[in-house]
């Protein structure tokens, strides 16, 4: 198996989650009403799954290797345009969570904002995950040798295997400081 197929495999999952974002985007702005419940579950996923785990996989391994090697200017410019990409999603989310806190407090604007963020992310995975798939993954393949991708697809299996142990220490050190400040 390539090093980029399981990132491609992750790429379906992260699908799927859009898809229900989407649902429920188009639901609240013809009921008016969100369910922030669901806005912490879709940004838990993007944070955790999307971002910590998938994009921490190509930018700490896959673009971090790729920097190593002479890249053509298209390949180079690719792999900075999803740099840049995974920065504009992390902000999204941001705005999406500062708008649902608005929400909460009562505020009228917030909801349209709310709404134009879900959308955004809507539109913004399936473009970034379309130019990754059928653009980036499968040529900057031919850069690597065959031991070079091995170590990659090791070295990916190692951060998953990690990643659990890393969000739930976070998790506690964040619960101990709470429990400081209370």
């Amino acid at each position: 198996m390539l090093p980029i197929g399981p990132l491609m495999i992750e790429h379906r999952l992260i699908e799927k989650m859009i898809a229900l974002i989407r649902k429920k985007a188009a639901r609240w702005e013809q009921d008016k009403a969100i369910d922030p419940d669901f806005i912490d579950a879709a940004v838990q996923f993007i944070r955790l799954y999307a971002d910590q785990c998938h994009h921490g996989k190509e930018e700490d391994i896959l673009f971090r290797d790729l920097s190593k090697k002479p890249l053509s200017p298209a390949h180079q410019q690719t792999m900075d345009e999803l740099v840049e990409e995974h920065r504009l999603g992390r902000k999204t989310v941001a705005e999406l969570v500062e708008a649902k806190r608005r929400y909460l407090r009562g505020e009228p604007d917030a909801l349209p904002i709310i709404l134009d963020r879900m959308k955004f992310l809507t539109e913004f995975y399936p473009r970034h995950i379309e130019k990754e798939d059928k653009h980036f993954f499968l040529p900057v393949m031919d850069y690597f040798t065959p031991k070079e991708k091995d170590a990659l697809l090791q070295e990916g299996w190692e951060f998953d295997k990690n990643l659990i142990h890393q969000i739930f220490k976070q998790k506690v050190s964040e619960a101990e400081n709470s429990e400081l400040r209370d």
